[in-house]
């Protein structure tokens, strides 16, 4: 049985929660924290949860004999999500952090320093990955049919009100750490990374459109460069009504997506298409034949942390997937406010590898107007339907 503890008790954390009563002959929670006690005590009551300690620090819940924990999930805004993480792996706690990993990547670096001396595990909440269409998705591009990936577009569009960015931390690169392409887009870089891995150029521009309460940018585009030719295109959005989203791959012989879709084209004599009903009837086949995931988004990837730690294996999704993630986004940020293109890999020496250089080249779009400590709990999205 494996005690979990969970720190930050806000939204997200209602995914958490859920995720591992999902799974009672595994795990149990036993401990919650938030600066705000109350909200802490609140979840508590709403999900009927017993012998759960409060505590609102997490530097209280550190070296007590006591308390007997397997593993934390950091459920807190993301400029602590370094400090957090850091402290309860010298504490020998396994750790599950949500997205995004951190705000820079000098704190994703020492976090994963800290994993290695401690010899304990940190993993990376990237749930999306663990949903049939994305799942599915990649196990047609790992067969080679389609052939070599030559495009890929993302479309990560939300759709958050005004108030949305009242809330105190967000909004403000110092608390969120960025806007919609960290906080939100983050979940499609991520399956972009898991199934292209890093392209060696990036070339950004950002934007703030309708939220004049926010530091933060609510749409960048970006346009990918790839060894051997591909080019991909990342949309990160909170202003498209609908939240639309898709991962589409053109590779040689064919075109797939999440949400699924499949076209495939073969040349006329004069280089005009017609279509390969072959080859798609093929790969149709191939989907349909993949079978469902036994749990998805929270519950899949904890699934997946728990068993890892049962059986002394990794984690599907590891700090080093998360580092990935944090490189491309950090590299969209440099291009967009810098004006140009940008290369990857990004050294330790570059003035947007810690957060204080981050801080000294990001301009803020507006001024952070409004500050209140909680926005009315009616529910939140996590992203469009999937099919």
């Amino acid at each position: 049985m494996l005690n979990i503890a969970i720190i930050g008790t806000g939204n997200i954390a209602n995914s958490h929660i859920k995720a591992y009563l999902t799974f009672p002959e595994r795990c149990r929670i036993v401990a919650l924290c938030d600066i705000y006690p109350e909200k802490a005590q609140a979840k508590i009551e709403q999900y009927g949860l017993h012998d759960v300690a409060v505590y609102d620090s997490h530097k209280k819940m550190l070296g007590d004999p006591d308390l007997k924990i397997d593993l934390v999930s950091v459920c807190t805004p993301p400029y602590v999500h370094a400090e957090i993480a850091i402290d309860f792996l010298k504490d020998g706690k396994n750790v599950v952090v949500e997205k995004p990993m951190a705000a820079s990547l000098e704190e994703c670096d020492r976090m994963l320093e800290a994993e290695r001396e401690s010899g304990m595990t940190l993993a990376c909440i990237a749930q999306n990955r663990f949903t049939d269409p994305y799942w599915h998705l990649k196990e047609i591009l790992d067969s080679g049919k389609i052939g070599r990936i030559v495009h890929a577009q993302v479309d990560s569009y939300w759709w958050r009100g005004h108030c949305y960015y009242d809330l105190w931390w967000r909004g403000a690169w110092k608390t969120e750490g960025g806007g919609c392409t960290l906080n939100h887009a983050v979940h499609h870089i991520d399956m972009l990374g898991w199934m292209m891995g890093l392209p060696e150029k990036v070339t950004a521009v950002l934007s703030n459109a309708s939220h004049d309460n926010a530091e933060v940018e609510d749409i960048s585009i970006a346009a990918l460069q790839y060894p051997g030719g591909a080019l991909a295109q990342i949309t990160s959005s909170v202003i498209h009504h609908g939240e639309e989203q898709q991962v589409i791959f053109q590779g040689e012989r064919a075109r797939i997506s999440a949400p699924w879709k499949v076209y495939a084209s073969l040349s006329k004599e004069n280089g005009f298409p017609y279509r390969n009903d072959a080859l798609e009837a093929e790969l149709q086949a191939d989907y349909d034949a993949i079978p469902a995931l036994p749990y998805t988004g929270h519950a899949g990837e904890l699934d997946n942390v728990m068993t890892a730690l049962e059986t002394g294996t990794r984690p599907f999704i590891t700090g080093i997937d998360g580092r990935r993630t944090i490189e491309l986004i950090t590299a969209i940020y440099k291009s967009g406010f810098e004006g140009r293109t940008v290369a990857l890999p990004l050294q330790a020496d570059d003035p947007w590898y810690t957060v204080d250089g981050i801080m000294a080249n990001v301009r803020p779009f507006f001024e952070k107007s409004t500050s209140v400590t909680e926005l009315a709990d009616v529910g939140i999205t996590v992203g469009g339907e999937r099919k």
